[in-house]
Formats: C-alpha cells, sequence, structure tokens
C-alpha cells in the first residue's frame, strides 16, 4: 500500500470513467421511474425493492462497456485479506451502538420496527434492507462516484465526497445525521484497503443486526 501521505490526491490507476456516471443516472432513472410507476403496490417494501433493484441493474448497464476485468476494477471488487473485513465490521458495531445512544430514530426506520411485527414480513425486509440496499449503495457511492472522484481528484476527495452523498442520500434529516459517521467509516474502508469488499461486508452485516435488532424489539 502505497503511503498516504504522498498519495492523497493521486488518481485512481483504475477509474470510473464519466460516461459511466452519466449511464448509471440514465438508467437509473428509466428503470427505477418505469419500476415505481408500474408497481400494482406503492407500500414500502415493494418501493424499495423496485427503487434498489433499479440502482442495481443500472450499475451493471453502466460499467458493461468496460468489460468484466475493468468494471469490477472501477468499481473497487478487489481481492482483501480477513483483517480488514474484521476491522470494518467492528468498528461498524461499536458506532452503530454508538450512534443509537442518540436517542434519535428517524421515520424511516419507524417503519421498518412497525413492519417487522409481522414474522412472515422478516425474511424480505432482510433481504431488501440487509443484502440488496447495503450492495446497490456500495456500488454507487464507493464503487462508481468513488472510483470517478478518485480517478480525477484522488482519493481523499472521492472519500470526502462519496460520504457525504451517501449520508445526503439518505434524505430525511434525522437519517443523515445518524448515517454520516459510518458514511466516512465506510469511505475510510474504501480509501485504506482500495477495495470496496471490506465495507460492503460490514454494511449488510451492519443493516442485517439492525433489521433483526428491530424484529427483536418489536416482538418485545
Amino acid at each position: 500500500m502505497a503511503d498516504s501521505s504522498n498519495s492523497l490526491f493521486q488518481k485512481d490507476l483504475c477509474p470510473v470513467p464519466g460516461r459511466s456516471i452519466l449511464t448509471f443516472l440514465a438508467a437509473g432513472g428509466l428503470i427505477g421511474g418505469s419500476a415505481i410507476w408500474l408497481l400494482p403496490d406503492r407500500s414500502m417494501m415493494p418501493l424499495l425493492t423496485a427503487f434498489f433493484g433499479a440502482g442495481l441493474v443500472a450499475v451493471l448497464i453502466s460499467v458493461s462497456p468496460l468489460g468484466l476485468a475493468a468494471g469490477t476494477q472501477a468499481l473497487g471488487l478487489r481481492r482483501f485479506g480477513w483483517r480488514p473485513v474484521v476491522l470494518g465490521v467492528v468498528g461498524t458495531t461499536i458506532l452503530s451502538f454508538a450512534v443509537s445512544q442518540t436517542g434519535v430514530q428517524p421515520e424511516g426506520v419507524r417503519q421498518v420496527t412497525d413492519a417487522v411485527r409481522d414474522p412472515a414480513v422478516l425474511i424480505p425486509t432482510l433481504l431488501i434492507l440487509a443484502l440488496l440496499a447495503p450492495v446497490v449503495e456500495e456500488l454507487v457511492f464507493r464503487g462508481l462516484l468513488y472510483g470517478w472522484v478518485a480517478g480525477r481528484w484522488g482519493p481523499l476527495p472521492a472519500f470526502l465526497v462519496s460520504s457525504l452523498a451517501f449520508a445526503a442520500a439518505h434524505a430525511e434529516p434525522a437519517h443523515i445525521i445518524l448515517v454520516l459517521p459510518l458514511g466516512f467509516w465506510f469511505g475510510w474502508l474504501r480509501w485504506r484497503t482500495n477495495s470496496l469488499l471490506p465495507s460492503l461486508v460490514a454494511h449488510v452485516i451492519n443493516n442485517g443486526l439492525a433489521v433483526i435488532g428491530a424484529a427483536y424489539l418489536a416482538g418485545g
């Protein structure tokens, strides 16, 4: 790994081209808008499935012209050791616990807690919020966006921009405040490991524990 003091603004060797960003935005808007418009049921879970499903398809479309090898490299899907994963999971757990002590509960979190009161909803909720959502968010913010910014201005700007954009995308002010520390943590993992996978694994586990915790509290 290169010395960070000399590489804060070093351009990524496998950058995401600007046309991939434009393709993602166009494909995501078209597919997502069409899917949501065609939905017969517009309750929370179908909407989230359509939204994140469209995001995943849009990411794949945006990098497909690069080819498999270059596309995976541009998204940061590179090999990593087990230590970064352990560090990511432990750090995420500590941060999530600290944030939970603030007592702030966004409306979206309350909706999930209410939804998982029904045991039949737990598995679909886990699949959507603990698997599909974090995978898409990581591919978009610390894959596409990070790779595009890093290719032009280096990893430090990419870390800052992707972390702030990740938090802002949660829209609700209370939710933004809660996820901002996690956004910086996931961004740091992406930067320091030069791989998307440690933050992705940590994100999936964090969301999974959050959904299971919500189900436990709802059942209690």
